[in-house]
């Protein structure tokens, strides 16, 4: 895995840029945060900029010179886009051939023509959480909710019991399942196993999205009894195209990066020679960038050519792919920018003096941290890659499936409570058809469901393993 190690980053945080006091450096952290909070909710100001601003009000109020606090976030940022940039374009480019192919909604509709009655919560379900490893979570939003609508509308379902199952798949593998911006940033500056992280991620994902989903919305449905709005059921995406991939040759392209990431976990565990033959093609092969890439070009066959697109057509959405990221990358950079400069100005150490003096176990803290942050800045990412600056110090010497569960529960905290100052709330309510007190007790409940039971496995699983 790229990026920071946990001896570089135990490294940095043993010799901070000021020499602050822990008073100072909690007014500092509290001073920087409140800044970005400030600039994105009350002033519009883009997440970018806010916390490029607000990492320099954080070096400013720790003490630490101008010079020092734009290197520390210089460097950050750099180190950060380094890591998981290509991660980030790969897996928008596999989302983009996944959607304009109709391979999304092949999968859908194949899902949904076994699935009736009672099994449809449960169809939505699955169907989320396999498009949604692949998509960020607005995009995901995007494909899901026609269908969403149409099966609402034709089965006479509440909307909220065909919705809640697929706002939750989505949001599940938006917090807790790499290859996601957010937890690919945590497991970056915590120098977790990527492969560990995923293959934990999903033993808590499938628990977690079952509760918050099928099982919750029944509950949504008789608080919220709504109908699908009519003027929101929008084209499908392949509705033009004359063929489709089919079923078993998406999934399989979808899939194909998890398992790969999956097969050298597994190995690493087997074999405990690195100089192993097998190991050694497991390491290769299961890398991010190896797994990701090789679904691409798999994804161009498999996706573009079965559905009739020319090299032109491929080509094409390979580049339309790329341009609505520049935002995400810049708002993951600035926050890698952001997490170094907490560990430069000596964050870290403050942390652990603070857990080691009120004995709050490390999960427990980052999770509370995330939790924070999220409700303060409505951005899950924003809230995953803060925390995971913040409790960065806290991974050193831990095991590899500790420190993967420290980034679940930082991902768990930043979902908790979506309300008025997140994006995903005004999407989710204008699609729906909601009023603010129907998305409040439907989708914000829904997200704190999957925050605390995400932490609740988490725990369980540092007591197992």
């Amino acid at each position: 895995m790229t990026g920071l190690s946990v001896e570089t980053l135990a490294a940095d945080a043993a010799e901070p840029i000021t020499s602050a006091g822990n008073a100072q450096l909690g007014i500092a952290v509290l001073a920087g945060i409140a800044v970005i909070v400030l600039l994105i909710t009350k002033f519009k100001v883009h997440a970018f900029l806010a916390l490029t601003i607000g990492s320099l009000a954080l070096g400013a109020f720790a003490g630490a010179p101008l010079g020092a606090t734009v290197d520390s976030f210089g460097t950050g940022l750099g180190k950060t886009v380094a890591s998981v940039g290509v991660l980030i374009a790969l897996g928008a480019i596999l989302g983009k051939l996944l959607a304009d192919s109709g391979g999304a909604d092949q999968i859908v509709d194949t899902i949904l023509v076994r699935a009736s009655g009672r099994a449809m919560p449960w169809a939505m379900v699955l169907i989320a959480s396999v498009i949604g490893l692949p998509l960020f979570f607005e995009v995901g939003i995007v494909l899901l909710i026609p269908v969403v609508l149409l099966v609402a509308k034709r089965g006479n379902y509440s909307l909220m019991r065909i919705g809640i199952p697929a706002l939750a798949g989505l949001s599940v593998m938006h917090g807790l399942i790499p290859p996601h911006p957010g937890p690919l940033v945590a497991i970056d500056a915590l120098g977790a196993n990527l492969g560990v992280t995923l293959a934990l991620g999903v033993l808590v994902a499938i628990p977690t999205v079952i509760i918050a989903g099928p099982l919750f919305s029944r509950y949504a449905a008789r608080w919220v009894d709504i109908p699908a709005p009519e003027k929101m059921i929008p084209t499908r995406p392949s509705a033009d195209l004359d063929k489709r991939p089919g079923f078993a040759a998406t999934v399989a392209t979808v899939l194909l990066p998890v398992v790969l990431m999956l097969v050298k976990a597994l190995v690493d565990i087997v074999v405990a020679d690195p100089d192993n033959g097998v190991r050694k093609v497991t390491d290769v092969i299961g890398s991010p960038l190896i797994a990701l890439l090789a679904a691409v070009l798999v994804g161009m066959f498999t996706l573009g050519r079965a559905a009739g697109f020319t090299r032109e057509r491929i080509s094409s959405t390979v580049e339309t792919s790329l341009a609505p990221i520049a935002g995400v990358l810049l708002i993951v950079g600035a926050g890698g920018g952001f997490k170094q400069t907490l560990i430069d100005v000596g964050v870290g150490q403050m942390i652990l003096d603070f857990s080691e003096n009120w004995s709050i176990p490390a999960l427990l803290l980052a999770w509370l941290i995330a939790v924070a942050i999220r409700l303060a800045t409505g951005s899950a990412t924003v809230a995953t890659i803060s925390a995971a600056g913040l409790v960065a110090p806290l991974a050193e010497g831990m095991p590899a499936t500790q420190t993967a569960l420290l980034v679940l529960a930082i991902g768990a905290g930043s979902l908790f409570f979506s309300h008025v100052n997140d994006a995903g709330f005004w999407l989710v309510k204008e699609y729906f058809g909601m009023n603010v007190g129907q998305t409040l007790k439907t989708w914000s409940v829904m997200e704190t469901i999957i925050s605390v039971v995400g932490l609740v496995f988490v725990l369980l699983l540092s007591l197992v393993l």
